[in-house]
């Protein structure tokens, strides 16, 4: 594995990663590396080209108002 160090952390950004990594449980290299992992995952080619297959798929269809459906069962 590769080794990253970040200078000149704005004090507010440091700050905001350590309350994550409290509420977390993690460290604050963990919760650093844990939010990095997912921001490339999220960017990865196979998420947005799945992402993008399923819109395709999804156009067209007819949705329904689930605030409708939901108050309709609740009166049965």
């Amino acid at each position: 594995m590769k080794t990253l160090t970040v200078r000149n952390v704005p004090d507010t950004v440091y700050e905001q990663l350590a309350d994550w990594a409290r509420e977390n449980h993690r460290s604050l290299q963990e919760q650093a590396r844990h939010l990095l992992e997912m921001n490339v995952k999220l960017r990865c080619p196979c998420v947005l080209e799945a992402a993008a297959a399923y819109r395709v798929r999804l156009a067209g269809r007819q949705l329904g108002n689930v605030v409708e459906d939901i108050r309709r069962e609740r009166e049965r």
